[in-house]
């Protein structure tokens, strides 16, 4: 019998219907023998500490349904277990559901993953602390702070956010270490993200080669000087093709070194932290089992 948790964030971008959720989980897996229970995620230190008793439980699969920061939460406690994490996306960007083709609408997402295939992915972890979609240390951090700080969600006011912090923000130098190599410096980053997944969110890909089980993480950077061709070109972000614009410098790793000029903020999976002025990234490949439905990829 498969023992299915269904971790709900009350809060997430848009809201969700609850009971709309649990009829469409209930109705999806009908057929299935299955036992299917519910709980509320109340805050991050709760979510922790839910996901790690499921561990503990035998829980088969952990059904999340809220943004992708709950997603970094609950999954990051799954981690090394056998237990599967599926995404019922209702955050505004829902980064993670859109790279693995998981029906933006709740009760559609459910429908989607009852039968789907369970599968390894790749973890970045930056200063130890683990990301599945993005992590990022310059304008493309701090944006987080003026997105969050605005009464609308959705890719629009994520845009504003991004073009006030690419003209406002004032770089500094990165010395940089890809896989033990030469030190290089990054002189006045303005977009520095690391990226194991495709997405920012809200169909913008920042990393369109990125791939989630190729034991490698990409690294995406835009300096302050290639802001207006940048801004110019925000439109590569949707069609995919935002590595081939001039001044976008992508490479490939599995361990990179940052040396900032002192602690500052960093975005882990849309969620901002203040970190120290040293980054260790790395990759831990097909660390984490996903749902991802059938016929993607």
């Amino acid at each position: 019998m498969e023992r299915i948790l269904v971790m709900v964030n009350p809060n997430a971008g848009f809201g969700l219907s609850l009971s709309g959720l649990a009829e469409a989980v209930e109705e999806a897996w009908r057929d299935r023998d299955a036992v299917i229970s519910y709980q509320i995620s109340r805050d991050v230190a709760d979510g922790h500490r839910k996901a790690r008793q499921a561990v503990v439980d035998g829980v088969d699969v952990v059904l999340v349904a809220g943004g992708d920061g709950m997603i970094n939460t609950v999954g990051s406690e799954l981690i090394g277990s056998k237990v599967a994490l599926g995404v019922l996306p209702a955050g505004s960007g829902n980064g993670f559901a859109r790279h693995f083709g998981i029906p933006l609408n709740p009760e559609k997402a459910a429908a989607a993953l009852v039968g789907a295939r369970r599968a390894k992915i790749d973890v970045g972890f930056a200063n130890r602390r683990s990301f599945f979609i993005t992590c990022s240390m310059a304008a493309d951090a701090t944006l987080v702070r003026t997105f969050e700080r605005m009464p609308m969600r959705g890719i629009l006011p994520y845009v504003f956010a991004a073009a006030y912090e690419f003209f406002d923000y004032r770089p500094s130098p990165f010395r940089i270490v890809l896989d033990g190599g030469a030190v290089e410096v990054v002189e006045d980053p303005l977009v520095f993200t690391v990226a194991n997944l495709t997405q920012y969110g809200g169909g913008a890909r920042i990393a369109p080669t990125a791939h989630e089980n190729d034991g490698i993480l990409e690294l995406v950077v835009i300096a302050k000087s290639d802001a207006a061709a940048a801004m110019a070109g925000i439109g590569r972000l949707f069609d995919g093709t935002i590595n081939r614009l001039p001044g976008v410098m992508t490479r490939r790793f599995k361990r990179l070194e940052v040396q900032r000029q002192g602690p500052a903020p960093m975005q882990v999976d849309g969620e901002l932290v203040q970190t120290e002025a040293s980054v260790v990234v790395e990759v831990h490949p097909e660390a984490l089992t996903v749902l991802i439905p059938e016929g993607v990829r």
